[in-house]
């Protein structure tokens, strides 16, 4: 029996390893043993998707967090090769692009154990963002990679990796997967004005769509936080929008909170605390636009049809860009505006089936298997 030693750490990563964890406990022959890292240590960032999506409480705590990306990642590179050493996993099963990705995927090459990468492939092109240093260093000492897209396989093929000993396949994107089964058990944040939790999608006379009548918004990346100009122009947007387009609904990372405190700014939209996967497919579900800097957002909102403004200058989901779904506009405080005045309340429709259609998870399952 195959042993799996998955390594996560973060927001995405916990949503992701929940379908494929799933897949894993209805297939025989397979265990899994989850070492969560403690990159995301917050309540409303990490214990609450394990009680609301069902996951077993992972078996290694290791506590970490906090400290430069370099402190971190040592860190964690300690941890998880004792843990390797202590289970024997006949493999290691990362995701996404954080530091837990790298930390789990080094230790594992290190002692020779072979990893599997889900959410392979996949580039923004621009290695200012430690996301990219992650994800491609990563891919580079993985020997199963699994890409979400055609375009993830492509990035690699450019890579060189189709004359590598490792195996590139694309069995879609477990984001759908998750979003189409949790779907069903979405539940309105706590904080939110009764205008807007009482919403259910239908529209307000400001949305020309059958969205709600608000923009939801996320804005943690540190290129944006951590750059007082590129914060100061996406602030002063968001509170625009809720002036002029319609109320924006932004789950504040007690980081950018503490970036926009420091950068002496002032928020005047409806702030909420960090919120679960469910709360937050509600967001999704009920608004009428999305603005985000977010990767896993810019797919949830294509996943509920909603139009999406990206405040970044690249993304690595560029078939979203390509179909019209998603719209760069960096952190330019006047293309955010108009971009936000011109989708509020479009409505975005899947008719290529860009991530597989939610049959990700039991394919990789599958692969581990060797079925």
């Amino acid at each position: 029996m195959p042993r799996i030693l998955t390594v996560i750490g973060a927001r995405p990563q916990f949503i992701k390893a929940s379908v494929v964890s799933r897949a894993i406990q209805q297939t025989a022959g397979i265990e899994e043993i989850m070492l969560h890292t403690g990159q995301h240590f917050d309540a409303n960032m990490s214990d609450v998707f394990f009680n609301q999506l069902g996951m077993p409480r992972p078996a290694i705590q290791l506590d970490i967090h906090g400290g430069s990306h370099g402190e971190m990642t040592g860190r964690m590179l300690t941890e998880i090769e004792q843990a390797i050493v202590e289970h024997k996993p006949d493999r290691v099963l990362v995701y996404g692009d954080t530091n837990s990705t790298l930390a789990g995927a080094l230790a594992a090459a290190k002692l020779h154990v072979p990893v599997a990468h889900v959410e392979a492939g996949l580039r923004s092109f621009n290695t200012a963002m430690p996301e990219e240093i992650n994800r491609i260093l990563t891919d580079q000492i993985s020997d199963l990679l699994f890409c979400p897209t055609a375009a993830a396989v492509n990035n690699l093929n450019a890579e060189g990796f189709g004359q590598k000993p490792v195996r590139v396949l694309q069995p879609g994107d477990v984001m759908q997967d998750a979003a189409l089964f949790f779907s069903r058990h979405a539940v309105a944040p706590k904080g939110l004005p009764s205008m807007i939790s009482a919403t259910e999608g239908h529209g307000t006379s400001r949305t020309n769509g059958d969205g709600g009548g608000f923009i939801v918004a996320t804005l943690h990346r540190a290129e944006n936080t951590d750059d007082p100009e590129r914060l100061a122009a996406i602030v002063t947007a968001l509170n625009r929008a809720h002036r002029e387009v319609a109320p924006v609904v932004l789950p504040l990372h007690p980081r950018t909170r503490a970036a926009v405190e420091r950068a002496g700014l002032t928020l005047a939209v409806t702030t909420i605390d960090p919120v679960g996967y469910f709360e937050m497919v509600w967001l999704l579900n009920h608004c009428g636009l999305v603005l985000t800097d977010s990767g896993g957002v810019q797919k949830e909102a294509f996943f509920f049809g909603r139009a999406c403004v990206t405040l970044r200058d690249q993304t690595e989901w560029v078939e979203l860009v390509e179909a019209g779904a998603n719209e760069l506009v960096g952190a330019d405080q006047a293309r955010i505006e108009e971009a936000a005045r011109r989708h509020f309340g479009r409505r975005v429709v899947d008719t290529d089936h860009l991530y597989g259609g939610g049959k990700a998870a039991q394919a990789i399952v599958d692969t581990l298997t060797g079925s």
